[in-house]
């Protein structure tokens, strides 16, 4: 019986590391972590286990210190009535040069029924839910209300509000929700729904933006979170005002690592497959020191 204990510790120890390894691979690892990115600019892995596993990635920029500008995807003047060429989020942090960058607003059409039946592909035509605007350009209107909340926007000056345009509008993109008004967080968030989730949040006085994707879909790995629990993440980190982007398969954040490299922080999961990037409409960057 001794000999049987003794065996089957080192074969349970393999088993383990095996199963680590297997629900590991490719993908950032499940250990909390946190550090400097670029000066003024902090990366921060949160990792839970209850009441499910959740992995969320964070990136804390300061505007005092890092001197951010905040980018839009532009119109495609090719095309008209909003209509972009889907690009993954990677693709567009190395078109235009960004530092940082997550997926944007939901977008249409749109389906995912297997790894050979799905849309958009690279390159294909969709249209963004809502408003959005680069550059001063305003280019998609949104679906029936031209101004229906939520919209974040980016003053001439960079700075960022919710719902209340600035006298001129440089950038703009609509979201799927608020989560957190004035410090509070919105009632009758969803708090069992488990996707992965991409949002976007600031401090009372504006100085700290939050952007925060979590992974979620990949069993055993993260589970994902609610939109109470993303609220309750994002009000714990201090934002007063933030709002959930496009969520599942587009959850995307991407940066220039200090290399020049492109460099998926997180997991995305696309067509059920970890660390595929789904093509999506607009995003949201981030230049930082420019």
């Amino acid at each position: 019986m001794k000999k049987i204990i003794i065996w089957s510790i080192p074969v349970l120890i393999l088993l383990v590391a095996g199963l680590y390894f297997l629900f590991t691979f490719d993908r950032p690892a499940p250990v909390a972590t946190k550090y400097e990115i670029y000066e003024g600019v902090k990366y921060q892995r949160i990792v839970r286990y209850v009441p499910h596993a959740m992995i969320a990635h964070v990136i804390i920029i300061d505007r005092k210190t890092a001197e951010p500008k905040f980018f839009v995807t532009p119109p495609d003047r090719t095309l008209e009535n909003g209509i972009l060429p889907a690009r993954t989020t990677s693709q567009f942090l190395e078109e235009f040069d960004l530092q940082i960058a997550i997926n944007g607003d939901g977008f249409f059409p749109w389906w995912s029924n297997g790894i050979a039946d799905y849309y958009p592909h690279v390159g294909d035509p969709v249209t963004p839910n809502g408003f959005a605007a680069s550059n001063e350009d305003i280019y998609a209107d949104g679906l029936q209300d031209p101004r229906a909340e939520p919209i974040l926007y980016v003053s001439r000056r960079n700075e960022i509000s919710f719902n209340r345009p600035p006298n001129k509008i440089f950038q703009a993109i609509a979201g799927d929700r608020m989560l957190i008004l004035g410090g509070n967080i919105v009632e009758g968030l969803d708090d069992e729904t488990l996707h992965p989730r991409t949002a976007i949040g600031v401090n009372r006085n504006g100085r700290y933006i939050y952007l925060v994707v979590v992974d979620g879909r990949q069993p055993f790995y993260s589970a994902g979170a609610s939109f109470q629990e993303l609220a309750e993440l994002l009000k714990a980190l201090g934002a007063h005002y933030a709002m959930a982007l496009d969520g599942g398969g587009s959850s995307t954040l991407v940066i220039q690592n200090e290399d020049g490299e492109t460099e998926i922080l997180n997991s995305p999961i696309d067509s059920y497959i970890p660390g595929k990037e789904r093509p999506v409409a607009n995003h949201f960057g981030v230049f930082i020191g420019e």
